[in-house]
């Protein structure tokens, strides 16, 4: 393990979300955390727009999270991730025909998917996001039913996963973090933990 490892391992991190990706993805990185859920009315300002209301909801989160746990050398860790099209947000699907209605509008367009992260800690917080192009070819009814009724992507916005059938059959190209689109964009988030421990000390 180096140095940096070490460093950030001596810390507490906590990561607040439930999201099993999102624990797969920081277990990768042989981090030591702790995750917690939170549960959070998540509800932006209507003139808010991609990068702004990614960042917003994960601020959003930590500031859910009680200051009285975040004592000594420890850090929490809130994400929250959107999907765009043009200038539309697609949130999670209320039900299956929202979820096919959803998939039919990405169906043969790029969105953007765009990852906020919200580090903090008892005396500072940095908030930052990434951004994912994600082009998917021209998707039929009977693939688009398919997959909602196989996978039940109703915890997912956009109402896909990359990671599941989906992503392998439909999915042409990316611009960007795989990871992101997963929910977590793991390489800009170790520079910034990085970064933000060495600032700490």
């Amino acid at each position: 393990m180096n140095l940096l490892h070490h460093k950030i391992n001596d810390y507490h991190l906590i990561l607040a979300s439930a999201s099993p990706r999102r624990i797969s993805l920081l277990t990768e990185l042989n981090l030591t955390f702790e995750s917690v859920s939170l549960d959070v009315d998540e509800v932006y300002p209507p003139d808010l727009k991609g990068h702004d209301v990614a960042r917003y909801l994960a601020r959003l989160k930590a500031e859910a999270f009680p200051d009285v746990k975040l004592t000594g050398k420890t850090i929490l860790i809130t994400a929250d991730t959107i999907v765009c099209l043009n200038d539309e947000i697609l949130g999670k699907p209320d039900n299956r025909e929202h979820a096919i209605e959803m998939l039919h509008q990405l169906s043969g367009q790029m969105h953007k998917v765009i990852t906020g992260v919200c580090l903090r800690s008892s005396g500072k917080e940095s908030v930052f996001s990434t951004e994912t192009d994600v082009y998917f070819r021209k998707l039929s009814d009977e693939e688009i039913r398919y997959y909602v009724d196989q996978y039940h992507p109703f915890d997912k916005a956009g109402a896909y996963g990359i990671q599941e059938w989906i992503g392998y059959i439909g999915i042409e190209k990316i611009e960007g973090s795989y990871f992101n689109v997963m929910g977590l964009p793991v390489q800009q988030l170790y520079d910034e933990l990085t970064r933000f421990i060495m600032n700490c000390e």
